[in-house]
């Protein structure tokens, strides 16, 4: 009978388990943060051209975008971004807010499937299919049956006639832009709103109820602040969206290269510059329009730092 010798294999211990998963886990972290660097490190050294030719405050308060003598000023576009972003939010928020509500609270069970699956379908609708649908469907709408009665009755009033005159009602402009990111933002915001109103105990609800409160004071007194910090996190997860959204924005916005003091005539992003130009961009001009991305990653940075403070003075309530 043949020997057989027993093979023993070395077997990892629990202690060796753990130091490779410890160096795995910040393997993947410090990935984050060398990808970060990374992007954020090539779009300075791109853009550094322009900011050392302009200056950074000259480019960033700069209103002159021509090619020809090569002059690049980037608060036009700046503006563009903040002010449609800011129209999405204002527009958004009130109505995903009102979906979450009445999903959670209000909506027979019969409704609440049709209606919460139209809104995730909606998150999953292709930002082109929007900025289609802004451009052929909605601008002329919007320049027939409102744009056109609306410049007869605003025309030569101080400062309101300046804000919402159209020059041209074309249906294209800052405002468009504004409503197509408030519907590209609400499934989002509405999603993480609609969660969240959900796992608030039911006991709190029935509380409130018993003590004879109204659904109006149960959803502001009980319901809202305990979601106050999610509600944030939502809101700023939408201007993300916003502020960063390219082909939707560049389809409706007009793509001007110019500020204007209506917010119904023709602007440009910062997201719709560069998809506008970057193609047939070159030297000087390619520098601008790095720097223009390097701009709008400051602007989203703010944006998160905002979002850290607010959640902070929320949670120490």
């Amino acid at each position: 009978m043949a020997h057989q010798d027993t093979v023993h294999r070395p077997r990892i211990s629990h202690a060796g388990f753990d130091r490779i998963f410890r160096w795995l886990s910040f393997a993947s972290a410090a990935t984050v943060l060398l990808v970060l660097a990374g992007i954020l490190g090539s779009i300075i050294y791109g853009g550094w051209p322009a900011f050392r030719q302009f200056g950074f405050v000259g480019f960033l308060s700069g209103s002159t975008w021509n090619v020809g003598t090569e002059t690049f000023g980037a608060w036009p576009a700046v503006a563009g971004t903040l002010i449609s972003s800011l129209i999405a939010l204002v527009i958004g928020v009130p109505i995903s807010l009102g979906i979450a509500i009445f999903l959670t609270q209000l909506s027979p069970k019969w409704m609440k499937g049709a209606i919460g699956t139209s809104v995730e379908l909606l998150a999953a609708v292709p930002s082109i299919i929007y900025g289609m649908w802004g451009l052929f469907v909605f601008a002329p709408l919007l320049a027939n049956y409102l744009q056109v009665p609306l410049n007869s009755v605003v025309e030569g009033v101080p400062v309101v006639g300046t804000i919402f005159y159209s020059q041209v009602p074309s249906g294209t402009g800052i405002f468009t832009a504004g409503i197509i990111l408030a519907l590209m933002i609400i499934p989002f915001i509405a999603s993480i709103t609609r969660d969240m109103l959900d796992q608030i105990p039911p006991i709190l609800r029935e509380s409130a109820y018993g003590m004879g409160c109204t659904t109006w004071e149960v959803v502001r007194h009980v319901l809202l602040p305990q979601t106050g910090v999610a509600l944030i996190g939502a809101v700023m997860l939408g201007l993300g969206r916003a502020l960063g959204e390219t082909m939707a924005v560049t389809f409706v916005v007009g793509n001007a290269n110019r500020l204007s003091g209506s917010i119904f005539d023709p602007g440009s992003t910062i997201a719709s510059r560069i998809a506008n130009e970057f193609n047939e961009a070159a030297d000087l001009q390619l520098n601008a329009l790095i720097a223009l991305g390097c701009i709008l990653f400051l602007v989203t940075f703010a944006v998160l730092i905002v979002a850290r403070i607010l959640v902070s003075r929320v949670g120490q309530r």
